[in-house]
């Protein structure tokens, strides 16, 4: 099937992430020109660089940074031109969790940056790239989490930053029309998904059991499956007429297993 992909060009944040590789070249398999973004960690975007030399770039940018963000842009339009989508999929999220009387403010403040004030940052400079290049069709694609809709117990601030994803979407959709016709914004949550940022987690066979518990389909994502939404979204042949939607890619997950029957205790 054609998705319409070829020589569009997609901005892609966190592109050296288990999801964001996985991603990448799924779009360049289909004939898209990637920009894809990255912190620290380039080294995990040489493949891609070596085996699409013409049609991937790596840039480097911290998202915190309005500065890097709106560098980062100005090179992306330089290389590919217009910014025809862009996937907001950078984030992050802390290995231990912390109870939220125990949450150093630093700590809070660092991931509401990184992950939705970093999203915002993403979208100011992609608006503004549509407004530069004019045209009818554009798509953005916001990556939250199944944290913002069922909240996670230690991980208040992750929670938080995800959670504002679906306001940001709601408000953007309904301003992308003024610079593209038919520009659309989306978000797409992600559950439990095998990737790095999750492996400690997953490796845990009590905690995966928990997991499980909660998961219909009895088993977690892999990165394919993320970035099958993620494409499904970018196409304009295939969801062009979606906007201010949220796909959960989760297997029907429905929320979490609080308690073990033990922690119940006998006095329920």
């Amino acid at each position: 099937m054609n998705l319409g992909l070829a020589d569009k060009h997609v901005l892609l944040t966190g592109a050296s992430g288990g999801i964001g590789i996985v991603t990448a070249s799924k779009l360049l398999d289909e004939g898209a020109r990637v920009t894809g973004t990255y912190r620290s960690a380039k080294e995990q975007l040489n493949d891609l660089c070596s085996r699409w030399p013409d049609s991937f770039a790596a840039r480097q940018m911290d998202q915190t940074e309005e500065k890097d963000v709106q560098e980062a842009f100005r090179q992306a339009n330089e290389t590919f031109g217009r910014i025809d989508v862009l996937v907001a999929n950078a984030g992050i999220a802390n290995h231990e969790g912390v109870a939220v009387q125990e949450m150093e403010l630093k700590q809070w403040i660092n991931t509401i940056n990184v992950n939705l004030t970093g999203a915002f940052l993403s979208a100011k400079y992609f608006f503004r790239n549509l407004e530069e290049f004019p045209g009818k069709s554009a798509s953005l694609i916001l990556v939250g989490s199944t944290a913002g809709l069922f909240g996670e117990a230690w991980y208040a601030d992750y929670s938080t930053s995800k959670a504002g994803m679906h306001g940001l979407m709601m408000s953007l959709k309904n301003e992308i029309g003024h610079l593209a016709k038919n520009g659309r914004v989306n978000l797409v949550n992600p559950g439990w998904t095998l990737t790095p940022m999750a492996e400690g987690a997953l490796t845990d066979s009590a905690l995966k059991k928990r997991i499980l518990q909660t998961i219909p389909m009895r088993k977690t994502a892999l990165p394919e499956d993320i970035a099958g939404a993620i494409l499904y979204l970018a196409s304009d042949e295939l969801s062009g007429h979606i906007s201010g939607q949220t796909i959960t890619v989760a297997g029907g997950m429905e929320g979490r297993v609080l308690y073990t029957p033990g922690e119940i205790g006998d006095d329920s």
